[in-house]
């Protein structure tokens, strides 16, 4: 112990002093049990028996030696570098079998030759190390279709068991210490021996399993055996929408205590004061042994803010209070942390620890009142997202490396909220949580979906009570002391009843400081937060409009972000800023659960400077990818705002930009006048700066910096962008703001983008007419030719143009200019009304409603043929009988002989009163030579953007290719569309191809994929973007209407009703313009 912390002590030892400190005549004698409970090996089907010898939960905390570290245990430590741990990471011998009667019963004995048995890493899940394969169901049970039991029941047959064996050195300086060993996580479940003999059992595979084996131990090589089923009883409370895989993961170690004096528990709680200026914090530990507590509060500098100490320890629970004037605050925009050093002391004498324990403290206030949810005073708006513990390489294992991208990915995102679904995490990501800023809703491992919700599911039970209440119990007693933990969950998708009410009762004794929350209780007893999930925008509206709404409406699932998706979160982003009662949601989910087909090292992949193209070839599986044995629900478990590698899915992009904490509205457009935002609640805007840009017809012309924004939390300022309108000549022109970080902050990069918007400065008035007059005139008159009998097609050359129609189809068979084919060998240009359906499409079967859209019949009337010789102009009629859709359809082609330009006049007649469905959109398609791939536009981009999923994309001029417009959804569909587009060109590398101008904004994009490649037709098959194969064109989808993507949820929403295109007349206007190099 070095010299100041002994300094320290002692000053503490005269405090206690002031208490009456008195010295004892005995320490009390070890407390370990030398009479353990033996299994009966019936404990895996019990659902009475959850754990035998299983240590108490506790707040997880990890105690130092004293001579660990030079400092006042203030300091950053890492328990791997003390000498009390012993990690159990590594090589152990492995023994798998199929069912759970064929495992091995002696896999714990010391004489057992396990030589041929394999080797396997742990941590690890072994269906990602090559034995058993991933299963994924969203319910139902993880063997569904194969037993129909009933509980405490489950399966023997394909319930895979895996045997572990390894011999571990106990370090010589651990003699006459306790040592403990500590599982993090293990599924389903453990039975545990040491030198062959049993140490205990236990279940709940998300929270830490801790066994006292110091019993067991000799000195030098010991023999560690476990045994771990694929399901126990406990998996009828674990039917979680994830992959279903088997195994250790997470931090495995020994560790050595104090035998006889030691910190068994500590809880921290605070409270602000003073209009929440003031923080007080109550402390709570129990202590084992005869000793006084030594207690020691640091700021988040290191600075020492009060040493004391107590000895009043009464049935080995020492209570005290710590009292910080003008504290600083711990919240999501602020998290500020203090450091808490707890030491079980002698008593008397020297006042030397016996091991010291650190404990991270965030001073912050969390209540709800008056139907708020509210931190430290102010009504919160959860940004949130709902986050699986995965990774595409080590399944359940994921690391702290990834944890930190995780977080990272969060503050990009301008997520400030995560949801643990469906169980607690590593306790290594509250740590990360605490230290970052994120507002954690913490949610314990049950759910028993599979039951279903009605009067006689199973987990209403009592049968059920025990499981249902001591996960609760594991879930508070662990994470008890982490700030960043603002509500506890008391599970998913499980029935309620008095099993969760218990529960609930449990916790609001336990821990006052926090709400309760549970999805099932709706708005009545067993929640503080009505917290639905998937609920509509209109049903959102019609709560927070209801005076007799009883509680704050936070969504803890919304937004459901599966495959091409996340529409209409602007609508109910609009919604939460309108109604104080509204306060956010948690968008699910935060990663796609796709695993690499073809294992690698995790985080090998690099994806950050990755385009689309390369990001189609990483091969990622779903459910039903590995057998068609087990039950799958396909690609269900693929709704990440990220993708499986953390590469940014397209909505993601929204997500963020309607999350963003800044936001600027234009005042006055001739002045630069322009309003600032803020809606953090905790940090004003002092380190932004912001940068405008002035974008004229879409090319930028002034620029500069404004670099200091003095606007406080929840404050608006108006601001003056020095933009020179004088000089401004462009017939639209826009207004660029990014909001950027002055200096960086954890995780966040100086300059780096944290908000930013598009605002009008002078807005264009319609000019067709003057461009139809442009293009009609060109350089100079063509000699023009017009042959409309021979050859069954409609002949219009040029010396420059050639274009025809064929009189059997009425479509385009012919267009070339310069003697350069506008078309690929055999396309043309032609209506397209369908899409590859997206997931929520076929979630909401529109594959089918829509079905009359997808290849229409048309039945060619009629060609007409015009000439204008002054114009030097031919208009093309056809026209076409569409039985199935109850309408008519005429093309319209105006082709300009002097440019070699094609205006072209889509127009749809409906008959009215007919019952015909929507339509995905209502367009055409031109296919284009493979080689014309290059795309410049003006338009909404980079990223795609439909209807409802528009406003993070800004209008500009923007370069692309056709294999970049693909978005490699892991199912195939619908990807690569922009909106309101003012031109689009579509050429090959020299320049030559065409453009496309239209009157009204219009929607585009460029694929080398055929829509019939990327659709699945009426059911979804097993299908991969790695597998798709390419057009033999460039396909130009170009349209006048596009539905939305949608986004209440994935199994039967519709987009909300604006963005849907309804069954009726309907017309688009455009032209084609020759391209030259």
């Amino acid at each position: 112990m070095n010299k100041r912390l002994f300094v320290t002590l002692c000053m503490a030892g005269l405090v206690m002093a002031t208490f009456g400190a008195k010295k004892r005549k005995a320490a009390i004698k070890s407390s370990v049990k030398t009479t353990i409970q033996q299994p009966t090996f019936t404990e895996w089907h019990d659902l009475q028996v959850n754990e035998i010898n299983r240590l108490p939960l506790h707040t997880l905390h990890f105690a130092y030696d004293p001579s660990d570290f030079a400092g006042t245990g203030a300091e950053a430590l890492d328990k791997k570098q003390s000498m009390n741990y012993l990690s159990l990471d590594g090589t152990w011998k492995f023994k798998w079998v199929a069912n759970a009667d064929e495992r091995p019963a002696d896999f714990y004995k010391t004489n057992l030759d396990d030589s041929k048995w394999d080797n396997i890493q742990m941590p690890g899940n072994w269906e990602m190390l090559g034995y058993g394969q991933p299963e994924y169901v969203n319910s139902g049970f993880a063997w569904r279709g194969h037993f129909d039991q009933q509980p405490p029941a489950v399966p023997t047959k394909d319930n895979h068991v895996g045997s572990y064996r390894r011999e571990i050195n106990i370090p010589a300086n651990w003699d006459g210490k306790r040592v403990i060993a500590h599982f993090g996580s293990v599924t389903s479940n453990i039975y545990l021996y040491v030198n062959g003999q049993f140490a205990g059992y236990a279940e709940d595979s998300k929270v830490a399993a801790e066994f006292d084996i110091t019993p067991f131990l000799k000195k030098g090589k010991n023999l560690i055996a476990f045994q771990t089923f694929r399901w126990c009883d406990g998996s009828w409370c674990e039917d979680q929408d994830f992959w279903r895989l088997s195994g250790p993961v997470r931090e495995n170690y020994l560790y050595a205590r104090n035998k006889d004096h030691r910190l068994m528990d500590v809880r921290v709680e605070t409270e602000l004061k003073n209009n929440y200026k003031d923080g007080a914090l109550n402390i709570t530990a129990k202590l084992q042994g005869n000793t006084a507590c030594y207690l020691g509060l640091y700021d988040p500098d290191g600075k020492e803010v009060i040493v004391t100490g107590t000895d009043q320890v009464k049935n080995g629970v020492a209570k005290y209070q710590l009292r910080v004037k003008n504290v600083r605050k711990w919240s999501a925009e602020t998290p500020n942390l203090y450091t808490l050093v707890v030491s079980p002391i002698q008593n008397g004498g020297m006042y030397l620890p016996y091991e010291i324990i650190q404990v991270k403290v965030g001073f912050r206030k969390v209540e709800i009142k008056n139907k708020q949810f509210l931190v430290n005073g102010q009504p919160v708006l959860l940004k949130g997202a709902d986050r699986h513990e995965i990774d595409p390489d080590a399944g359940y294992d994921v690391s702290e490396e990834r944890m930190i991208q995780d977080i990272m990915l969060m503050k990009r995102l301008n997520i400030n909220a995560v949801r643990t679904c469906h169980y607690p995490d590593d306790p290594r990501w509250y740590d990360l949580c605490d230290k970052y800023g994120l507002y954690v809703v913490a949610e314990a491992n049950q759910e028993s979906h599979g039951f279903g919700y009605g009067d006689d599911a199973a987990a209403k039970k009592p049968e059920f009570a025990k499981q249902i209440l001591e996960r609760n119990q594991h879930n508070v007693s662990m994470f008890y002391n982490h700030p960043s933990i603002v509500t506890w969950s008391l599970g998913n998708e499980t029935v309620m009843g008095d099993n969760f009410l218990q529960a609930y009762k449990w916790i609001k004794n336990e821990d006052k400081t926090r709400p309760v929350q549970y999805e099932q209780a709706r708005r009545g007893e067993g929640t503080d937060i009505f917290c639905p999930m998937y609920y509509s925008v209109d049903a959102s509206e019609k709560y927070a409009q209801d005076p007799n709404s009883p509680m704050p409406l936070i969504q803890c699932e919304y937004n459901h972000t599966m495959g091409n998706s996340g529409g209409n979160l602007v609508d109910y982003w609009n919604l939460i800023r309108k109604y104080p009662i509204l306060q956010g949601g948690f968008d699910w989910d935060f990663v796609d659960q796709g695993l690499h087909r073809n294992i690698v090292k995790p985080m090998s992949i690099r994806v950050g400077k990755m385009n689309n193209e390369e990001l189609r070839k990483i091969e990622y599986t779903y459910g039903g990818d590995y057998n068609k044995y087990d039950p799958s629900d396909n690609n269900f478990n693929c709704n990440g705002i990220v993708g499986p590698d953390r590469q940014l899915n397209p909505h993601a992009y929204e997500l963020a930009y309607q999350y963003q904490n800044v936001w600027a509205k234009m005042v006055n457009a001739e002045t630069g006048e322009v309003s600032v935002y803020n809606e953090n609640f905790f940090r004003d805007l002092s380190n932004y700066s912001l940068a405008w840009t002035l974008l004229e017809d879409g090319v930028e012309t002034q620029q500069g910096t404004i670099d200091n924004l003095d606007v406080p939390a929840q404050q608006t300022k108006n601001i003056t962008i020095p933009y020179d309108k004088s000089k401004v000549t462009g017939k639209e022109v826009l207004l660029n703001v990014d909001f950027r970080l002055k200096n960086a902050e954890p995780l966040m990069q100086a300059g780096q983008v944290v908000a930013y918007a598009q605002m009008p400065v002078v807005t264009p008035a319609k000019a067709c007419d003057g461009c139809a007059k442009q293009l009609a005139q060109g350089n100079g008159k063509k000699k023009m030719k017009l042959a409309d009998k021979k050859n069954n097609e409609v002949a219009v050359t040029t010396p420059n143009l050639t274009f025809k129609i064929n009189r059997s189809t009425g479509f385009i068979s012919e267009y070339a200019y310069n003697g350069k084919s506008l078309l690929g060998e055999g396309g043309t240009l032609k209506p397209n009304f369908w899409r590859a359906p997206t997931d929520n499409d076929m979630g909401a079967q529109l594959q089918k409603k829509f079905k009359a859209w997808k290849n229409p019949q048309m039945n060619l009337k009629n060609i007409d043929v015009k000439k204008d010789k002054k114009a030097n102009t031919v208009t093309v009629v056809t026209s076409f009988d569409m039985p199935e859709v109850q309408g008519q359809l005429d093309i319209t082609y105006l082709v300009f002989a002097n440019t070699g330009a094609v205006k072209v006049t889509e127009d749809f007649k409906a008959t009215e009163g007919a019952k015909v469905s929507d339509l995905f959109r209502f367009g055409m398609l031109l296919q284009m030579p493979y080689s014309m791939e290059k795309s410049t536009y003006y338009g909404r981009g980079p990223i795609e953007n439909y209807s409802d999923r528009k406003d993070c994309m800004r209008l500009g001029i923007y370069n692309d290719d056709a294999d970049n417009q693909y978005f490699p959804y892991i199912r195939p569909q619908e990807s690569g569309t922009k909106s309101d587009m003012r031109w689009w060109k579509q050429t090959d590398a020299t320049g030559l191809g065409l453009q496309v101008k239209s009157c009204e904004p219009f929607y585009a994009s460029a694929l080398h994929f055929d829509t019939d490649e990327l659709d699945d037709g009426d059911e979804k098959e097993q299908r991969h973007s790695y597998e798709l194969k390419k057009s033999k064109f460039t396909n130009l989808f170009l349209d006048a209407a596009h539905m939305g993507v949608g986004g209440e949820n994935s199994w039967g929403a519709w987009p909300l009703e604006k963005y849907r295109i309804h069954y009726g007349n309907k017309t688009f206007n455009f032209v084609l313009i020759p391209q030259t190099k």
